[in-house]
């Protein structure tokens, strides 16, 4: 009944700062989504832990525990995975700035360059 209780607790805990960061915009919609979608299913099965072993037995797991585990680990490799993909796409966006910026750079060396020429030439 107590792990019931602290599961349902801290679902409710995360739904809240999950709003909020969104309320925020510190937490883009797109994860933000993916967050409440997980919540929806922890937050029911917390109140309903009898649920959990049903669903377990349905997919030939011994244990709801096991089950939970599982999903977690495979959760947890698939937002890593996702977010080595966005590090890769911010990477790639980076460098593309950098060079961009270098080659403006040396193109204001280049016209500063040549206007401090002729203003020694002239003066």
């Amino acid at each position: 009944m107590k792990l019931t209780l602290v599961t349902g607790l801290t679902g409710l805990v995360l739904l809240v700062t999950i709003i909020e960061l969104l309320r925020r915009r510190q937490l883009r919609e797109k994860y933000g989504m993916l967050w409440l979608a997980v919540l929806l299913i922890v937050i029911p099965l917390s109140l309903f832990p009898r649920l959990l072993d049903n669903v377990a037995g349905f997919f030939g797991v011994v244990s709801g525990v096991s089950l939970v585990l599982f999903l977690g680990i495979v959760f947890l490799l698939l937002v890593c995975v996702h977010l080595s993909w966005e590090v890769s796409a911010l990477e790639e966006e980076t460098r593309t700035l950098a060079e961009d910026f270098a080659l403006l750079r040396a193109e204001i060396d280049a016209e500063r360059a040549a206007r401090d020429e002729l203003v020694s030439r002239d003066g």
